[in-house]
């Protein structure tokens, strides 16, 4: 009967969870998606419970408790400018557990095996006993996934650290390697294969070879981040969140938890997909990025002339109120001004003076895959009238204004035009085209990733400076 329970809220919640991805997918559908997989996580927690073998009721939903407080607490503090910082961090908590859960299951596995080997009749329980009835080539599959996860699990964990470090600007967003580049990634990678294979064949201590896998995967996820630069983190968080499917996939196998391996699967497929995705849209080579940047060294950028000139709101306010179309592009600086509600009164505004409004959105503006959506979403501005780089890049040249907000790499025409740009070859949104363009910004800064942005020099953009928000206000009474 337990059995039959288990099975059947696995399938349903596996199908909840498939839903909750697809509806993720549309920007109307995402609320209910949400509640799809909130639905189907609360379903699983509840089915592995009080399923088969389970066991330590009153600890394990005191520590349910205690995880779901934390959880509230740092949902309810969390900024939506840091929330990639807050999905790097859940990456990490991913693959820790991965490692754990590995670490367990060859000290069980070890136990029982010596009892075996004692003789003797001994009762065992929960995953132990499970364990008592694997024939030897099942042990040998179990010690593949365990390996698996433990390796994964730890590269997802410091890669997923350092990340956070680089999305909150703690850690310097520049790549960096140590000497020896990418063969010290190769070389740690050999050698936690021939790791395995010791701890596969039985040769030595096994618990031994496992931590020294562990500390080398630890070393590989920090090196391999640390070595991307910050223009390419949204393609690493979305990498990141393809290795924290496939640790966890790896830990459904090892505890023999079907729905744990086909959620495992979804998140590790999808997150590989996306970043596929997004390397597409940055023209970036996706094995480059995801082994650190290799290959990616260009010559000198070129340089450019002329001067930033700056507006004020006055000025701004006179181009928009002769304006018959406007395009509003966000990124990154408007989420860290929460300018968003700004930026959809200004929609407003605009559109009830009979003006044609829309927003561009690049696939990688912000630091995460939808940042810019999310924050529109939140602010209530029509789903309608958000366009992707794609739909809409072709009407910059019929457009009379067009609003940069805290954009850089984004917009930069070097990608185009500078063969040496490290963005050389990206597809970006062409603003330049339009007849005006005003550039929100707080300064004369390069922006996150450091490239210089020659849009800000050319002759039809205006840079108005100050932080987007306050920016923004002091436009809303000049719209007429």
């Amino acid at each position: 009967m337990e059995y039959g329970f288990t099975t059947a809220a696995y399938v349903v919640a596996a199908v909840l969870f498939i839903l909750s991805l697809g509806g993720l997918s549309g920007q109307e559908s995402a609320k209910r998606a949400i509640w799809y997989g909130i639905v189907g996580m609360a379903l699983a927690v509840l089915a592995t419970l009080f399923g088969p073998g389970a066991g330590n009721w009153l600890l394990s939903l005191v520590m349910i408790a205690i995880g779901g407080a934390i959880g509230w607490v740092v949902a309810q503090r969390v900024q939506m400018t840091e929330m990639p910082q807050l999905v790097a961090a859940m990456h990490s908590l991913v693959g820790l557990a991965a490692v754990f859960v590995g670490f367990n299951a060859q000290i069980e596995l070890a136990r029982v095996l010596r009892a075996k080997a004692e003789g003797g009749v001994q009762v065992f329980h929960g995953f132990a006993a499970v364990l008592a009835h694997k024939t030897p080539a099942e042990i040998a599959m179990l010690k593949i996934e365990v390996f698996l996860g433990i390796f994964i699990g730890a590269v997802t964990f410091t890669g997923s650290v350092v990340a956070f470090g680089k999305l909150a600007g703690r850690v310097d967003g520049k790549p960096k390697k140590l000497p020896g580049g990418h063969m010290l990634n190769a070389g740690a990678l050999a050698l936690s294969v021939l790791l395995g294979i010791l701890y596969f064949t039985g040769v030595g201590p096994a618990i031994f070879w496992l931590i020294l896998i562990t500390l080398l995967a630890f070393f590989i996820g920090y090196h391999l981040i640390m070595g991307i630069g910050g223009a390419d983190m949204p393609v690493v968080v979305s990498m990141l969140n393809s290795y924290s499917g496939w640790a966890a996939a790896a830990i459904g196998f090892t505890l023999g938890n079907d729905l744990l391996i086909v959620v495992g699967a979804l998140v590790g497929s999808s997150g590989a997909i996306l970043s596929y995705i997004m390397c597409k849209a940055m023209n970036r080579n996706f094995v480059s990025v995801i082994l650190g940047g290799f290959g990616g060294e260009t010559g000198p950028a070129a340089e450019i002339t002329g001067e930033q000139i700056a507006i004020d709101a006055e000025g701004v306010a006179a181009a928009l109120n002769d304006a018959d179309s406007v395009i509003i592009v966000p990124g990154y600086g408007m989420a860290v001004a929460q300018a968003q509600g700004a930026v959809s009164e200004l929609t407003r505004k605009l559109r009830a003076a009979g003006k044609t409004v829309r927003f561009a959105i690049h696939p990688v503006a912000g630091r995460l895959p939808g940042h810019m959506n999310v924050l529109l979403a939140e602010a209530k501005v029509p789903y309608d009238i958000v366009l992707e780089m794609d739909e809409i890049n072709e009407d910059f040249p019929n457009t009379d204004v067009v609003i940069v907000i805290g954009s850089n790499d984004i917009v930069n025409p070097a990608a185009q035009d500078d063969p040496n740009s490290p963005i050389a070859g990206m597809p970006v949104l062409e603003v330049w085209k339009a007849k005006q363009v005003f550039v929100s910004k707080r300064g004369q800064g390069t922006g996150y990733s450091g490239i210089e942005n020659p849009l800000f020099f050319k002759e039809n953009t205006r840079m108005f400076y100050g932080d987007a928000k306050d920016s923004l206000n002091k436009l809303l009474p000049m719209i007429e």
